[in-house]
């Protein structure tokens, strides 16, 4: 939970032929290792292994065969637990983000976990990687400050439904949720 509201503000970079495309995260769900909704709650596959490694790598998954996410895990070495990025404030790099998708407004391209993975280029050759070392894809900081969170429960699952997790940037354009659900403050 503290991984989830840590990121927001922070920034995605990726490393796309020699250009930085940046985006500031901006809404977050987090998916603890007790909890159902999680890909981990159920023990390590080799689906799911990026989940198990430290705190700042990597998970990324194929949602229902059509849109890869990306998560990042948030406990020690053998505890799966992650942040699922939910959507992101496009920032440098923006047409490389449009790369290969037309017809969208610049706050739609990163809103939604498929649409930022889009948006970023990320796909499972970047699952299990180090986040936090840099290299092709990492998250960092600009010293910006995220001057309200808020709160809601997480958006598109059956199980958990109910636990208030999914974290945001109050106030931010670029968010993936209803409007109902943008509205609640922590």
């Amino acid at each position: 939970m503290a991984l989830a509201r840590f990121l927001l503000g922070k920034l995605l970079v990726r490393e796309l032929n020699g250009t930085q495309v940046i985006g500031r995260i901006v809404e977050t769900e987090a998916y603890l290792h007790n909890d159902p909704a999680c890909h981990a709650y159920r023990g390590m596959t080799p689906r799911n292994r990026s989940l198990f490694l430290e705190t700042g790598h990597a998970y990324v998954y194929l949602c229902y065969g059509t849109s890869w996410m990306l998560n990042v895990a948030s406990e020690g070495h053998g505890t799966g637990a992650g942040v699922l990025l939910r959507a992101l404030q496009p920032l440098a790099g923006i047409e490389h983000m449009r790369k290969g998708r037309t017809g969208l407004r610049l706050l739609d391209l990163a809103r939604g976990p498929g649409r930022l993975a889009a948006a970023m280029q990320v796909d499972l050759r970047h699952d299990g990687v180090d986040l936090v070392s840099g290299g092709c894809l990492w998250i960092g900081s600009d010293g910006a400050v995220v001057e309200s969170i808020g709160e809601s429960i997480r958006i598109g699952i059956s199980k958990g439904a109910d636990a208030r997790l999914r974290y945001f940037v109050a106030g931010s354009d670029c968010l993936s949720g209803s409007r109902r659900l943008n509205a609640q403050s922590a």
